[in-house]
């Protein structure tokens, strides 16, 4: 079994806030990013497949074609978006890391794995430099 990854950048702009809470909840809670006015991050995702190689092309999966696949399914979807407004698969969910993390999980696993023998094995979505949250599947 061979692991390959690939990585990719979008911006996007959330804020951290509950409806039914009070303003002064959601600051308590999420601090800053509960501000009202959003804020952004530039995010670094890396997405790994799994499976075996074919000795025909030396290769799991043609990584253009991934490329292609992440690109059409999530960053054509995020890139310079607001996730709480403007992302479909993120409607009525919370705009955390984690929960991102999920959903881009979700978006990926039918488009790659209609490739026979190929995988996904994870998502990993870097918030910030220290920050970051990897999903395996559920």
């Amino acid at each position: 079994m061979i692991y390959i990854t690939r990585k990719e950048h979008f911006n996007a702009a959330h804020r951290m806030y509950r409806e039914e809470w009070s303003a002064e909840k959601n600051n308590e809670v999420f601090g800053k990013c509960a501000n009202p006015n959003w804020h952004g991050h530039n995010y670094n995702l890396f997405v790994t497949i799994k499976g075996e190689v074919t000795h025909a092309t030396g290769y799991l999966m043609d990584l253009k074609d991934l490329k292609v696949v992440i690109n059409e399914h999530v960053i054509e979807k995020l890139d310079h978006k607001n996730i709480n407004m403007d992302v479909e698969f993120m409607k009525g969910i919370m705009a955390s890391t984690e929960l991102l993390c999920i959903g881009i999980f979700n978006q990926l696993k039918g488009p790659i794995e209609v490739n026979e023998g190929v995988f996904l094995h994870s998502v990993k979505l870097y918030e910030t430099e220290n920050n970051s949250a990897e999903y395996f599947g559920g």
